[in-house]
């Protein structure tokens, strides 16, 4: 059993990894401004993360394994607050691998990229095109350089489309389970063509939790099913499972030109943890 400290323990994700990790066994310590839907059996932690304190680790209670998922306005790819909140990111991760903590895992995005076209593995070059994805990107570089002369086993764990838990996200599921709640006939769209990878939460938060539990495999490492789906397909499938009545109107919105017309991820790095934690 590992003592595992989960910041963003209340977010969208952060939720579904403290039960997961909790159903594996594990003592969890749950951190975050409000403690809104985390699961009872986790205990709460009300220090502040981003103190800038060197003894951080310390004042945690030395876990084993960090999983660092709190960050703001991550649905608002431009928002200012993505760079401003960046050194902070950096001094919390810092202080705990120079403090002695053996296991970090961070979560990333494929925002990181930017625009590309077919599989991202942990080699794809990085050219963001949003504050959220630029912000990112510099931790995991930093984190990476910070990694390479410590002990401490780094995961960077690069997420990709959410779904699931639609009515707590601020996804495009989100807000059309919002509007068909709401009475809505329609609900404006884009072309839909565009190729994504598509995880549910629930199997996203397992990979994170068995992910951050090992260190055979660290470094860069999708969180993702490898499998392309279009939007359109993905969406209309979501309206049908949940027996909406409301219907796409494509066009209304041009897609977003940092959009590539197909992108996922490589899964050779997880599906080697995956298998491994079955074994």
């Amino acid at each position: 059993m590992s003592r595992v400290f989960v910041t963003g323990a209340a977010g969208y994700i952060g939720r579904h990894v403290v039960n997961q990790l909790l159903e594996l066994g594990h003592e969890v310590i749950a951190s975050d401004m409000n403690f809104n839907g985390v699961d009872e059996r986790a205990q709460r932690c009300s220090i502040p993360i981003f103190s800038g304190a060197v003894d951080i680790y310390q004042q945690l209670g030395k876990p084993d394994v960090v999983i660092h998922m709190a960050w703001r306005n991550g649905f608002v790819h431009n928002a200012p607050t993505h760079m401003e909140d960046l050194s902070n990111h950096v001094v919390f991760c810092r202080n705990l691998i120079e403090g002695g903590l053996p296991s970090l895992s961070v979560m990333g995005s494929m925002h990181e990229v930017g625009y590309w076209e077919g599989a991202i593995d942990e080699n794809t070059p990085c050219n963001p095109l949003s504050q959220y994805g630029v912000a990112k990107n510099a931790l995991r570089q930093s984190l990476l350089l910070l990694a390479n002369n410590s002990s401490c086993a780094l995961h960077w764990l690069r997420a990709y489309y959410i779904t699931g838990d639609d009515l707590r996200g601020s996804s495009i599921f989100g807000k059309i389970a919002a509007a068909a709640a709401e009475g809505k006939k329609e609900f404006p769209f884009t072309t839909g063509k565009n190729l994504y990878d598509f995880i549910d939460v629930d199997d996203l938060a397992q990979m994170i939790a068995k992910a951050s539990l090992q260190d055979k495999v660290t470094g860069i490492i999708n969180v993702c099913t490898g499998k392309p789906m279009s939007l359109a397909e993905r969406v209309e499938k979501f309206i049908q499972e949940h027996g909406f009545d409301i219907k796409l109107k494509y066009g209304a919105f041009p897609d977003r030109p940092y959009d590539s017309p197909g992108v996922w991820g490589d899964t050779q790095k997880i599906r080697q943890i995956m298998s491994n934690s079955n074994d």
